[in-house]
C-alpha cells in the first residue's frame, strides 16, 4: 500500500479545514501547513473552484490576502436534489 496517497489525503484536508476557519488562510499559511510551493498551493485552489466550491479572496489589511470556503458543493443543492 502506497503512502504517498494517504500523505496526499491528509494535506487536502488540512488545506480545506485552514480554508473553513472564520478569518481563512493566506498562500504564506497553506505553504507552511503542506510544505507545498505557493504555485502548487494556487493550483489546488483552483481545483476546489473546478469542484464548485466557492473561495472568497479577501483583504486582511496589512496581513495581505486570505482566501476562504464560502460556500460547498453541499449547500448549492436544492430541495429536489439527491
Amino acid at each position: 500500500m502506497s503512502n504517498a496517497k494517504s500523505k496526499t489525503q491528509t494535506k487536502c484536508a488540512t488545506v480545506i479545514a485552514l480554508l473553513n476557519r472564520g478569518k481563512g488562510a493566506s498562500i504564506s499559511e497553506i505553504c507552511k501547513a503542506t510544505k507545498w510551493q505557493s504555485h502548487s498551493v494556487r493550483a489546488f485552489l483552483t481545483g476546489l473552484r473546478k469542484k464548485d466550491i466557492v473561495i472568497t479572496r479577501e483583504q486582511r489589511g496589512q496581513e495581505g490576502t486570505a482566501y476562504r470556503i464560502t460556500q460547498t458543493l453541499d449547500q448549492n443543492a436544492g430541495p429536489g436534489a439527491s
